[in-house]
């Protein structure tokens, strides 16, 4: 009647074994690190391994050990403080076109356990410290930027049909268009009804229309805007040289980033939310730019700044844009030393840069550096070279005022441009000092939690009581070990919900516990009350259980950051505390009471 057979002990055996390996990493300390990782375009990796340990002498500060990768080197440091000061120290002779630096934490755990893929958990940056932005995307930017889209189309579509329109303008959030008659407007109508698909038109009267954008192709846009920046972010951040960031979505207009470990925040709010692009524009080369200052601009051409604010005048037309980069790389000119940035373009990019310098050898081209901030666009001519010969692939933009800027172009080129623009309307900045405390608080919390319902229950319960306490155990244990597994990110919120478990786990035990004493009351034998204390129980637990894993499924669905950690301990510490509680529990009474015939039970 209370009797496993041995495969089931086995079993249980083995999933406690697994566990405890999985969960060990966790008991062995991390170091703090600084990841190098060196770039493809590194050409001397000895010389930059030299370099790296040159300045470490330099600067005085040891560390612990220097570890090749397959990537490249791991900088290992006792202390934050340490890796902080190598870290800025080597930021300033490590260029970014050699290798990228990030932090991180280096597990110390043994290597037979790495071979079986056992890591610790990753820490959250409420634990590691480090930066935290909540960005809202302009949804506004992007409805005037499918409008002026539509806008174009509409002109072309107009253009090629060859029906003329007397004016063509944008009010608010629609294009108003007029004819000389109500018959061209009939035809316009027509022409624009089959060609372009995501307008709605509307008569105003019986010489001028009206067109609007759909609002399903509005919402999408948004929607293709959105996930582009999320790509764009993270390869910025990645470019950046951070471990184990966190960037995701929230709600339908908003982006969470977590950089775990930075401490310049100013560089990094540089890097995320700036909206970087080139254009390449010939000089304009009929016009007095006395005439263009006061106002008075030839046809065909934009006035624009160089970078010591001195006007110049440039062709309206672009002969290609930054959205053909493929790869941007800093470095130095070789004829005149000055900071560069060597750019290399893809397949189309290439055939349209040759075709139009070939045909303009002798003239000169500016290149136009062009950012989005805070919503306001910033155009500067960061360069004017004569096309000495036909450009194809691979060239190089000089003129650049120092190191960093030319880093910080290369950075985005390659990264790319966000599709619409981004405000960061809230930060959060967790000192690494702050992480541990955090991460000592919330230890102790579980600790405290755990000594208090074990103690309620070996004084309540007894002998059962201590099954139950060696259930909790493994319980955390189990919990900490899918963690792991996973490689789930460990929160403050996180900790919350573990404690929460570790208080929810016993309730079935309490539940089968109090059944079994009903039964003994009632008269029942101990085997029989044993048995059935187990049996009349299980509904209510399963009941309880799974509507509290609903409840955890949907916190982790529809919830954000803290939130989402709350849920996930939450989620596994549910089901792992329904096989310790009621599986685990069961085979250890089973095994020290289940073949005796007379029993005296005290519960």
């Amino acid at each position: 009647m209370n009797q496993y057979p041995l495969w089931r002990y086995v079993f249980i055996v083995s999933i406690i074994l697994l566990g405890l390996i999985y969960a060990s990493p966790n008991l062995f300390p991390q170091d703090y690190s600084i990841f190098v990782s060196f770039q493809n375009r590194a050409e001397n990796v000895d010389l930059i391994e030299n370099k790296i340990n040159e300045r470490i002498d330099k600067i005085g500060v040891k560390p612990k050990t220097i570890e090749k990768s397959d990537t490249g080197l791991i900088i290992k440091f006792d202390d934050h403080q340490s890796r902080s000061t190598v870290m800025q120290s080597l930021n300033s002779v490590v260029d970014s076109t050699e290798a990228v630096l990030a932090y991180g934490l280096s597990p110390t755990s043994p290597k037979w356990l790495e071979l079986l893929g056992a890591s610790p958990m990753f820490m959250g940056l409420d634990l590691r410290g480090g930066v935290h932005f909540l960005m809202q995307v302009d949804t506004q930017a992007v409805k005037v930027q499918k409008l002026n889209q539509t806008f174009e189309e509409v002109k072309t579509t107009l253009r090629e049909q060859k029906i003329r329109y007397q004016s063509a303008t944008i009010d608010r959030d629609r294009i108003k268009i007029s004819f000389g008659s109500a018959k061209l407007l009939a035809k316009s109508k027509e022409a624009l009804n089959s060609k372009i698909e995501t307008i709605d038109i509307f008569s105003e009267s019986d010489k001028e229309i009206a067109i609007a954008v759909k609002e399903n192709y509005l919402v999408e846009s948004l929607e293709n805007a959105l996930q582009q920046n999320l790509t764009t972010l993270r390869n910025r951040v990645n470019e950046f040289g951070v471990s184990e960031p966190v960037i995701q979505r929230q709600g339908q207009s908003r982006v969470v980033v977590q950089l775990p470990g930075i401490e310049d925040t100013a560089q990094a709010k540089k890097i995320i939310g700036a909206t970087a692009s080139l254009e390449f524009r010939m000089v304009f080369m009929d016009g007095d730019i006395r005439d263009a200052t006061s106002g008075r601009l030839p046809v065909g051409s934009q006035l624009f700044k160089k970078i010591d604010g001195s006007p110049v005048l440039l062709e309206k037309k672009v002969l290609l844009t930054g959205e053909y980069v493929i790869d941007a790389s800093s470095g130095f000119d070789q004829q005149s030393g000055s900071p560069a940035v060597f750019i290399t373009l893809d397949g189309k990019g290439s055939r349209i840069f040759s075709k139009v310098t070939r045909e303009r050898i002798g003239r000169p081209m500016a290149v136009v550096f062009i950012e989005q901030r805070k919503g306001k666009r910033f155009e500067e001519v960061i360069n004017i070279a004569t096309i000495r010969d036909q450009l194809s692939k691979r060239f190089q933009i000089t003129g650049l005022a120092n190191t960093e800027n030319a880093r910080t172009l290369a950075l985005l080129l390659r990264a790319g441009s966000l599709a619409a623009p981004m405000e960061i309307i809230q930060e959060r900045t967790v000192g690494p000092t702050l992480g541990e405390t955090n991460i000592r608080s919330g230890y102790r919390s579980v600790i405290i939690g755990l000594v208090c319902v074990m103690f309620f229950m070996l004084f309540y319960y007894g002998k059962f009581g201590l099954f139950a306490n060696l259930a909790l155990l493994v319980n955390l244990v189990l919990i900490i070990a899918v963690l792991s597994a996973l490689q789930a990110t460990l929160t403050l919120p996180g900790i919350a919900g573990i404690v929460l478990t570790v208080g929810m786990a016993v309730d079935a035990n309490v539940l089968i516990f109090q059944r079994i004493r009903e039964e003994i009351a009632n008269g029942n034998t101990p085997q029989m009350s044993i048995a059935s204390g187990y049996k009349k129980a299980f509904s209510t637990i399963a009941d309880a259980n799974i509507t509290t894993l609903i409840a955890a499924l949907v916190l982790f669905s529809f919830g954000t950051g803290p939130v989402k950690g709350f849920a996930i301990t939450l989620s596994i510490g549910i089901v792992t505390s329904m096989f310790t509680a009621i599986v685990g529990t069961r085979a250890i009474v089973n095994l020290l009471y289940g073949k005796k015939a007379k029993l005296d039970l005290k519960i």
